[in-house]
């Protein structure tokens, strides 16, 4: 049994102790945090809609129509018209015949996984994936195995040596901490080869990266026919580039039929207020429509590596908005985002177990509201980045 004090004790001693912080009004580039305005490089709301007026419009409405709550679980009361168009748009979006909406990407993930493997299957997921991913495996009773971030090669040997039925290939889009893209065409050709399905969470990829938006599926080529027979499993949230709640499965008629009998996170939930089916609705149009928000999230983007590289940052390999710099050690990750909110920028430590051991980091992200200067006072500031840890008390930390 775990000695609660005493475990406290041991995760402050090695600097993975956590602590919440206080947001104070809407997510946006300069909020309010404990009290405090400050610059902040570390939010999901990547295309600037969490706190957008036509979407703030479309909730209100929608919850003056519909209630605040859905009152029941979808096969009970509680699947509504706003969840079903909700639906129906997204699977138009993603060139899909159908897609289910879920309550979190975690749910999502965790339904599906264990919905389509079992006792005596295999999943091979790469190593760097979501926890959602890999707790989804975990809890279906197959045979978890992990080939290493990226490994297309170690991929296909693993499928050829499996023991078991192999059910599934599991791998996020654009990684999260570390915001480079899965080798899609490679995993979806070495699944095909192994009959076994692929399946991706593009949660940090769909409204972001592709031309249109549409992910990272039509970055890399596999948009339309091609995309749906390669990658027959599609998840996505609504949380992060839409600015809403929630999560979705896109894929067949036949896929999704079987996700509504036996995904339990989906059957044995409440689900989504509909006003917030509502006002995803309008974030999904704005997001289609707004293409200057992925543009200005490439300039944006293009400018702080030009930046970092001068500087020589250690930055991982991305063309995202996910721009990790890459710190070593727990201790010196904390000490540095430290030093940022005391210059007034908030720029979240990530550490282990989120991360490999000796591999935290700063995660850097940009929304398409920040500014030119924005950008360039977080180059300046990181700049002048402490060598080592400052021994003064430091401000509350903003980690992970």
């Amino acid at each position: 049994m775990i000695a609660f004090p005493a475990e406290l004790q041991r995760l402050r001693e090695a600097g993975l102790y956590r602590r919440r912080r206080r947001l104070e009004g809407p997510q946006r580039v300069r909020p309010r945090v404990d009290g405090r305005e400050l610059l902040a490089f570390c939010s999901n709301d990547y295309l600037g809609l969490a706190a957008h007026p036509a979407i703030i419009a479309a909730f209100r409405e929608g919850a003056m129509r519909d209630g605040v709550g859905s009152g029941a679980s979808h096969l009970i009361t509680g699947h509504h018209d706003a969840h079903h168009r909700l639906e129906e748009a997204l699977a138009r979006f993603l060139g899909r015949e159908r897609a289910l909406l879920f309550s979190t990407g975690y749910m999502a993930n965790l339904g599906v996984i264990s919905a389509l493997s079992g006792r005596g299957e295999q999943i091979l997921a790469d190593r760097l994936n979501h926890a959602s991913l890999t707790d989804g495996a975990r809890l279906s009773d197959a045979r978890l195995r992990r080939y290493p971030h990226g490994d297309v090669k170690r991929l296909r040997a693993m499928l050829a040596d499996a023991d078991a039925a192999v059910s599934l290939v599991v791998t996020d889009g654009v990684f999260s901490m570390d915001g480079d893209l899965a080798p899609l065409p490679a995993l979806a050709d070495a699944a095909q080869a192994a009959g076994a399905l692929l399946m991706v969470d593009d949660a940090h990829g769909l409204g972001v990266v592709g031309m249109t938006g549409r992910g990272t599926l039509e970055q890399l080529g596999l948009a339309g026919a091609s995309g749906r027979s390669a990658v027959p499993i599609l998840v996505g949230t609504l949380g992060k580039a839409l600015g809403t709640f929630g999560a979705f499965v896109a894929g067949s008629e036949a896929l999704i039929e079987l996700l509504i009998q036996r995904a339990r996170s989906y059957i044995y939930t409440t689900a989504l207020p509909p006003a917030v089916a509502q006002a995803t609705l309008t974030a999904l149009e704005l997001a289609e429509r707004e293409h200057w928000r992925r543009e200005r999230l490439q300039a944006l983007v293009a400018r702080f590596r030009a930046g970092a590289d001068a500087l020589d940052l250690s930055l991982g390999d991305s063309c995202t908005p996910i721009q990790p710099l890459i710190v070593g050690d727990a201790e010196t990750a904390v000490a540095w985002s430290r030093f940022l909110e005391s210059e007034g920028i908030l720029v979240t430590a990530i550490r282990p177990p989120t991360v490999p051991p000796g591999s935290s980091r700063l995660r850097i992200t940009f929304c398409a509201e920040h500014r030119d200067e924005d950008v360039d006072r977080l180059l300046e500031t990181l700049a002048r980045l402490p060598s080592a840890p400052p021994t003064e008390e430091a401000p509350p930390r903003c980690e992970t």
